[in-house]
């Protein structure tokens, strides 16, 4: 009961936020904010409407302009597969993209430097077209190793630094670790791991929409 309430408040004040954040965006202007990732953001062992972009659409509202959420992500991606797509995908021309890929990458053990060339050429093409990036991190396992771990960690930090994007440190934050919010995998989320998700992306978003 208090984790319900904790979230309805959240949402009540994301939602002022958002209306006093759009009385200074033309309300003619609809909002497109793309998810950009893999399975960790397509909804991998959900019904669609408890999906990251459902959870986002519910929460984020706006009596003085329209957002509509694209879900570009697909399940097994790797960052390879999403720099395959990207000309696809830009002509959605999203103003937003949450891009986070590489959770892949690192379960095979792909050298981390290939990921971030990977991402560093996605990153490059949203730009080009006019699209504001927020880049949500993901974290190595101990288990792979002081080396790779301290490699692979590092990618979204620097990313972010070279390309001046909003970064959100890890996508999984509060999620994780957290068994309630875990599918019986543990590793994907559950419709209550995807509140508690779309909840710490909310701020970030905001931080976009402010920039459009």
């Amino acid at each position: 009961m208090i984790i319900s309430k904790t979230h309805a408040l959240k949402s009540f004040f994301i939602c002022l936020m958002m209306t006093l954040l759009f009385t200074n965006v033309n309300a003619q202007d609809p909002i497109k904010i793309m998810l950009y990732g893999d399975s960790l953001m397509a909804g991998y062992g959900l019904p669609q409407k408890d999906n990251l972009a459902s959870e986002l659409s519910r929460e984020i509202k706006s009596n003085d302009s329209t957002i509509s959420f694209i879900n570009a992500s697909i399940s097994g991606n790797t960052s390879k597969n999403g720099l395959s797509r990207v000309d696809w995908s830009l002509g959605d021309n999203p103003n937003i993209v949450i891009l986070c890929l590489g959770a892949n990458d690192m379960l095979r053990g792909l050298d981390p430097s290939l990921t971030k060339n990977n991402l560093d050429s996605i990153i490059n093409k949203f730009i080009n077209n006019k699209a504001i990036i927020i880049l949500a991190g993901m974290q190595s396992p101990e288990s792979m190793g002081p080396k790779y771990k301290k490699e692979f960690d590092a990618i979204y930090p620097d990313l972010s630094a070279q390309f001046n994007l909003i970064f959100m440190p890890f996508l999984l934050e509060g999620v994780a670790l957290e068994k309630e919010l875990l599918q019986a995998d543990f590793k994907h989320p559950n419709a209550k791991g995807i509140r508690v998700m779309a909840d710490n992306l909310n701020p970030y978003i905001l931080q976009a929409i402010d920039q459009l």
